[in-house]
């Protein structure tokens, strides 16, 4: 099965925008693609409890739902290390997630990688 990106930059300025990244991501995942997330940008702050447990976008569902069900099938998460920083994340917002900080190199590096990547 061909292998996909996900590259989230929108956060929860945007809930319907940010549900649907996880949402595509979810059902390729469901579909059997190998599937990973990196999240930049304002979407760093999409793996933050409180926006997982409360952000829903309005015909693209609940982002914890989506969240839950990425992380059963074993999706892995990046998480750019200069938008956390910029945005006062910490380990601590990614303790106990399967999430990484990562630097651009790594995008990069997935980027090419993977068969497809998409953008939200």
């Amino acid at each position: 099965m061909p292998k996909l990106l996900v590259h989230v930059v929108t956060g929860p300025e945007n809930p319907s925008r940010a549900a649907l990244a996880f949402l595509v991501a979810k059902v390729a995942a469901n579909e059997g693609h190998e599937v990973t997330l990196f999240l930049a940008a304002d979407g760093v702050q999409l793996l933050r409890d409180q926006v997982l447990d409360s952000l829903a976008g309005i015909g693209t569902g609940s982002l914890r739902e989506h969240y839950d069900a990425l992380v059963a099938k074993g999706v892995r998460f990046h998480v750019s290390g200069m938008s956390a920083k910029s945005r006062g994340m910490t380990e601590a917002d990614l303790q106990g997630k399967p999430a990484e900080f990562a630097m651009p190199d790594v995008l990069v590096r997935l980027t090419f990688e993977n068969d497809r990547v998409l953008t939200y």
